[in-house]
């Protein structure tokens, strides 16, 4: 595992055991041929003994594995924070700078996560990646109201007249007449001490916060994402690093914050 990885490891859903081949090759080890020579050249093994039988089942409940001498957590279904740094792109078929993806080990590249909401390549902050789809849609739709708190340093100190703009709703121009003529509203928005904007969102339009404050005279020049529901970007977690979510902090993502 990375080591910007974190070492939690959720307990696994299996109803029966599974066999190791399998195993490896659902979270993401390669081709089943490929997992199925892993085991044969004697690359994996489980509570320190070498795994040689492709077909052995286990119960994937906890289960942590070595390939290669790489420690692996069983994940169902991957949940995964990163922190994102200036310069990344949010995407697998990066245009003009470098993936997200490039951060992360072979094997969550090889599965099928996608960001949960995409963040602007100088935007940093909390990015999300799942394969979890139903748990994709309830962060992402906005008739689920989970908010993302976003802090920007803008061209000029934020003035109360445009923080109170910003809470009222602003319109936007949008290529969709409908969307156009709805106007879009902070769940807060403050001044910061230091003078940095901080707002809460609940949608996700396409460079949304920065066309707010563009909308009330004034232009963000960065961007960070610290916070979606409830979870916090931790502040060991350096630009970066990544590490596995648990089920609090799952519960966390999709709950509302106590401020």
């Amino acid at each position: 595992m990375s080591s910007s990885a974190s070492s939690l490891t959720p307990p696994g859903r299996s109803a029966k055991p599974v066999p190791i081949a399998q195993i490896l090759f659902s979270q993401g080890f390669g081709t089943r041929r490929h997992c199925a020579a892993l085991i044969h050249h004697r690359l994996v093994a489980i509570g320190g003994e070498i795994v040689e039988d492709p077909q052995q089942a286990f119960d994937t409940a906890g289960l942590v594995f070595e390939v290669e001498g790489q420690v692996w957590p069983y994940h169902e279904k991957a949940l995964i924070l990163l922190h994102k740094p200036s310069g990344y792109e949010c995407s697998r078929k990066p245009s003009h700078h470098p993936s997200v993806f490039s951060l992360l080990p072979e094997p969550l590249r090889n599965r099928d996560i996608q960001p949960v909401g995409r963040l602007d390549e100088d935007t940093t902050g909390l990015l999300l990646l799942t394969d979890d789809g139903p748990l994709q849609h309830k962060l992402t739709s906005p008739k689920y109201h989970v908010p993302k708190l976003y802090q920007a340093v803008c061209k000029a100190e934020v003035d109360d007249a445009q923080l109170r703009r910003l809470v009222e709703g602003v319109l936007l121009e949008e290529r969709n007449p409908k969307l156009a003529a709805e106007p879009v509203s902070a769940v807060s928005a403050e001044r910061l001490p230091d003078g940095r904007l901080q707002m809460a969102l609940t949608e996700g339009r396409y460079h949304q916060a920065k066309r707010m404050v563009a909308a009330v005279g004034n232009r963000v020049l960065a961007l960070h994402r610290q916070r979606i529901g409830a979870l916090e970007l931790p502040a060991d977690l350096k630009a970066g690093g990544w590490m596995w979510l648990d089920e609090v902090q799952r519960e966390l993502a999709m709950s509302e914050p106590d401020d």
